[in-house]
C-alpha cells in the first residue's frame, strides 16, 4: 500500500465493526444490530481502506493459534528442562482429546466473517480508480483463502461461509460442515480470484506491500501450498501437482523486478534490525505501541529456567529474561543440524549450566527467530511472524518436481548452498529415488522453517507423521490423529457440528 496507516487511528473504524461482533451463541459472536452492513459505514474509498486495515487485525490475532496448529504436534517443540509446558503437554505428547484442546478455529472464522463484509459491501463503494478497489478486494479474498486453508488442514470438513453473518435466525448461525473437498475448492477459487484482482497493481509486490500486506507473490506462494496439500492429501494428483509448479516458477520470474531473493545470511532472515528482507513475502507485523508480543514469547526462557552459572555469552543472549519458556526446540530438531549447517545457529541457541569443575551441563534452549527487540532493559517479542518466504517457494518447487518425476536438484542445492556457505561442496545434494528425495526435502524443511508454524503440515502431507514425531511412532494406522479434535466448547455452540471420526466426545 503506498499510503501509510496510522494503525490507532485509521483502524478506529474497522474494530468499531470489529466491536459489534458479540451476543450470539456461535463462535461467529455477530449480532443482528451489527454495523457490517449499515448505512452509517461503506459510503467511500476510505471506509475500505479501514476496514481493511482492521482485516489485518483479525490476522494477527490468528498467530497464537497457528503456532498451535502448525508446530506443537510435530518434533521440534517440546516442555522445558523441568519438563513443564504451560498447558501445551498436551500437543507436545499428543494426548490431547475434544475436552482439553483449546485450540479452535473461533479466530479464523472471525477472519473469515470480516473478509466476507469487505468482499460484499467494498465490491459496492465507488472509487475514483477501479484498480484501487479491486487491490482492496483482493486483499479480503486471499485472508479468506489463508484462514480456510489453515483450518481444513488442521480440521478437514469445515463450515463454508461466503456470506457476513447478519442476524441471529437459526438457519443463518447454524450450518453443517461441507466436505473438505468443496472446502479446497473454495479456497482454490478464493487465491485465483485475488490474483486477478491485485493484477498489476502498483502496490501488488512483495517490496511494493512492504511485505506486511497480502500481494501477489504471496498469493501465488499460497496457491502452490494449497495445490501442493491438495495433490498429496486429497488425491488432486499430477494436474494439482503442475498447478502448484506454475505457481512457483511464477514467483521466480518476477523476483528481480520486486525485490524477491535469498538473504545471503540466514540468521539475519530473522534480524529485528532487518525485519523487511527480501526474503520475505508476507508476515504479519508487529510494533511498538501496537502489538508488542506474539507466540515467540513462549520460546523465550523464563527467569526461572537459567542456570545460577552461565557464560558470558549466555548471558548476554538470555537477559533479559521474560519469556514463558513453555515451547522449546526438542533433541530431535537440535540434532538434525550437522556442525557446517549455519542454520542451527540461526534458529536456537543452548543453553548449559558451568558446573563447578568447569564442565557444562545442557540446561534448556531457546528460539533464536523470535528475540525480538530490547529496550531500557525489556525485552519485545516483535519479530515478524513469517507466513511466506521464497525459501520455502523454493522448496515447495522441489517436492513438487520430485512429485512429478522431475529432477529437484537444483532447488535443494539452493537452499543448502546458503545454509552450509565454504562447506557447500561437502553437503551438495545428489538426486536418488523419489523417496529419498522426498526425505532429503522434508528434512531441508524441518531444518529452514522450524518454529514457523509449517512442521505439523509438512508432516502431514509427507504422510510421516507416525515416522518423525516420538509421541505418534506407535499409533502408526490411526490415522484420524493427523487431524485435530473439534473443541466441545466449539461443539456446544455449534449445534450441527459433528465431531471429528476417531476422536469421540471426552
Amino acid at each position: 500500500m503506498k499510503y501509510n496507516f496510522n494503525i490507532i487511528k485509521k483502524a478506529v473504524l474497522g474494530l468499531l465493526i470489529a466491536s459489534s461482533m458479540a451476543g450470539c451463541d456461535s463462535v461467529f459472536d455477530i449480532t443482528d444490530e451489527s454495523i457490517i452492513g449499515g448505512s452509517s459505514f461503506w459510503k467511500t474509498e476510505e471506509d475500505v481502506k479501514s476496514a481493511t486495515q482492521g482485516l489485518y487485525t483479525y490476522l494477527r490475532s490468528c498467530d497464537g493459534t497457528l503456532f498451535v496448529l502448525g508446530e506443537l504436534r510435530s518434533e521440534t517443540a517440546g516442555p522445558n528442562s523441568r519438563g513443564a509446558g504451560g498447558g501445551l503437554e498436551m500437543y507436545y505428547r499428543n494426548t490431547l482429546t475434544p475436552a482439553t484442546i483449546e485450540a479452535n478455529w473461533h479466530v479464523f472464522y472471525q477472519l473469515v466473517n470480516f473478509a466476507n463484509c469487505i468482499i460484499k459491501y467494498g465490491g459496492n463503494v465507488k472509487f475514483e480508480v477501479e484498480a484501487n478497489k479491486n487491490y482492496y478486494l483482493a486483499q479480503a479474498y486471499i485472508s479468506r483463502a489463508w484462514a480456510y486453508f489453515v483450518m481444513t488442514r488442521a480440521w478437514g470438513d469445515l463450515i463454508i461461509r461466503t456470506e457476513p453473518v447478519e442476524g441471529n435466525a437459526p438457519d443463518l448461525i447454524y450450518k453443517k460442515r461441507s466436505p473438505k473437498e468443496e472446502v479446497m475448492a473454495l479456497i482454490k477459487s478464493d487465491i485465483d480470484k485475488a490474483i486477478e484482482l491485485f493484477g498489476t497493481h502498483e502496490s501488488s509486490g512483495a517490496a511494493a506491500s512492504g511485505r506486511i500486506y497480502w500481494n501477489k507473490p504471496a498469493a501465488l506462494a499460497l496457491k502452490a501450498d494449497a495445490y501442493l496439500w491438495s495433490a498429496k492429501v486429497l488425491g488432486g494428483g499430477e494436474s494439482d501437482l503442475r498447478t502448484a509448479l506454475a505457481a512457483t516458477e511464477q514467483i521466480t520470474s518476477m523476483t528481480a523486478d520486486d525485490y524477491i531473493e535469498l538473504t545471503s545470511d540466514y540468521a539475519k532472515i530473522f534480524d529485528y534490525n532487518n525485519k523487511f528482507n527480501g526474503e520475505l513475502l508476507f508476515c504479519l507485523n508487529y510494533q511498538k505501541n501496537e502489538a508488542e508480543n506474539n507466540f515467540y514469547s513462549n520460546c523465550w526462557c523464563h527467569q526461572g529456567d537459567v542456570p545460577l552459572h552461565i557464560d558470558e555469552e549466555t548471558d548476554a543472549i538470555l537477559n533479559p529474561c521474560s519469556g514463558q519458556g513453555i515451547a522449546t526446540p526438542t533433541p530431535e530438531l537440535r540434532n538434525a543440524f550437522d556442525a557446517d549447517d549455519t542454520r542451527k545457529a540461526g534458529t536456537l541457541f543452548e543453553v548449559y549450566a558451568i558446573e563447578e569443575d568447569g564442565s557444562r551441563t545442557y540446561n534448556t534452549s531457546i528460539v533464536l527467530k523470535g528475540k525480538g527487540m530490547v529496550e531500557n532493559g525489556k525485552r519485545y517479542y516483535m519479530n515478524h511472524v513469517i507466513l511466506y518466504r521464497y525459501a520455502d517457494v523454493i522448496l515447495m518447487r522441489a517436492e513438487a518436481k520430485n512429485a512429478l518425476g522431475m529432477d529437484p536438484t537444483e532447488e535443494i542445492n539452493m537452499i543448502r548452498e546458503r545454509a552450509y556457505g565454504d562447506k557447500f561442496e561437502e553437503h551438495k545434494f545428489t538426486a536418488g529415488s523419489k523417496e529419498y528425495n522426498d526425505e532429503v526435502i522434508l528434512e531441508e524443511r524441518l531444518k529452514e522453517f522450524s518454529f514457523e508454524c509449517k512442521r505439523w503440515f509438512d508432516l502431514v502431507r509427507f504422510d510421516k507423521v507416525f515416522d518423525k514425531v516420538p509421541s505418534l511412532k506407535d499409533k502408526k494406522g490411526q490415522d484420524y490423529l493427523k487431524w485435530f479434535p473439534i473443541s466441545l466448547g466449539t461443539i456446544s455452540v455449534e449445534h450441527l457440528v459433528e465431531q471429528n471420526p476417531g476422536w469421540g466426545n471426552n
